[in-house]
């Protein structure tokens, strides 16, 4: 045999002997395994599953927004179990029982133009005079107006009549009754039943430090504890949240031992918040961190012996 002959021969034979090597490994490993279609399906069924178990449970670790800065909410609302000492006293005023209790928030009440018009009401009354600490309020039923660590009657001093118009009580006038019907819309009750309570006022609510007790607004407090007379409480904000300022999230309190569970409202300029002022809503309102937050705050009554009239020109 030739050299030539004898070198394509062992290379046959090298060949051969790569063969049967690759058969013996595929027996020994066994065959490629082969995916079906109904096996792909049903991992990614598991896996989904799984995922929305994830979120579905963390969410326990997050408070509940009722309404975010971003949204634009045309009417969304949140029951709760009524107070019985809420029901067992409004119970004596009929058409003004709440066919349920809970919170409303509403972006659609109060246009631009009329919280605008409110806001700058409320810079110019506050603007003669004004907390030393970190919440000024301006009550135009009363004339009560925050004055350094005190109060002073707005309508005695200078410049009132020029700050304070009849225009801007007529708007003012407008958007309470827009409130007043949205109250009764909300909880079931006749508007006719409803009457505005005492106190009814603008706040602004910045980072000072507090100089008296009138500034420190982030306690927990049940309204109709603080305030008997009121049986319905809503709230206009006039500044955004995270825009205008920082911190001043109104906060509903739930389970006082899970703050986890707390629904929060962020202001937002034109919002509205109306709720059923029991027991079944205790809140606060988160201390501002940095910038001014303005919102008026308009109660009613269904008790007419405890109603205060429009404010006017003095």
């Amino acid at each position: 045999m030739t050299s030539s002959a004898k070198v394509i021969k062992r290379k046959n034979n090298l060949e051969k002997k790569t063969n049967d090597d690759k058969g013996t490994n595929n027996l020994r490993y066994g065959p490629l395994p082969k995916i079906s279609g109904q096996r792909i399906w049903s991992r990614g069924i598991i896996i989904l599953g799984v995922l929305i178990y994830v979120w579905y449970t963390s969410k326990d670790g997050k408070e509940i927004s009722l309404a975010k800065q971003k949204d634009i909410v045309v009417t969304r609302g949140q029951a709760v179990d009524c107070d019985p000492e809420y029901i067992n006293e409004i119970q004596q005023f009929p058409g003004c029982v709440p066919a349920k209790c809970g919170r409303y928030v509403s972006d659609k009440l109060v246009t631009f133009n009329e919280a605008e018009t409110l806001l700058n009401l409320a810079k110019k009354g506050i603007s003669l005079g004004g907390s030393s600490g970190g919440a000024s309020i301006l009550d135009l039923h009363s004339g009560a107006l925050s004055y350094g660590e005190k109060f002073v009657n707005i309508y005695t001093l200078e410049n009132t009549e020029q700050l304070i118009t009849a225009a801007d009580l007529m708007i003012y006038k407008m958007v309470k009754n827009k409130i007043q019907h949205a109250i009764a819309e909300n909880f079931g009750i006749n508007s006719d039943s409803l009457y505005l309570a005492h106190p009814t006022f603008f706040s602004k609510l910045s980072n000072l430090e507090p100089q008296t007790p009138h500034d420190e607004y982030w306690h927990v407090h049940v309204d109709k504890e603080t305030y008997e007379s009121f049986h319905y409480t809503s709230l206009l904000y006039l500044t955004d949240f995270n825009i205008d300022f920082k911190g001043g999230r109104f906060v509903f309190v739930d389970d006082p031992d899970k703050p986890n569970k707390n629904t929060t409202v962020d202001p937002r300029k034109g919002r509205v918040l109306m709720f059923t002022s029991g027991a079944e809503n205790p809140h606060f309102v988160e201390r501002v961190s940095s910038g001014v937050r303005y919102a008026i705050t308009v109660s009613f009554t269904c008790d007419a012996s405890k109603s205060i009239s429009d404010p006017t020109t003095k």
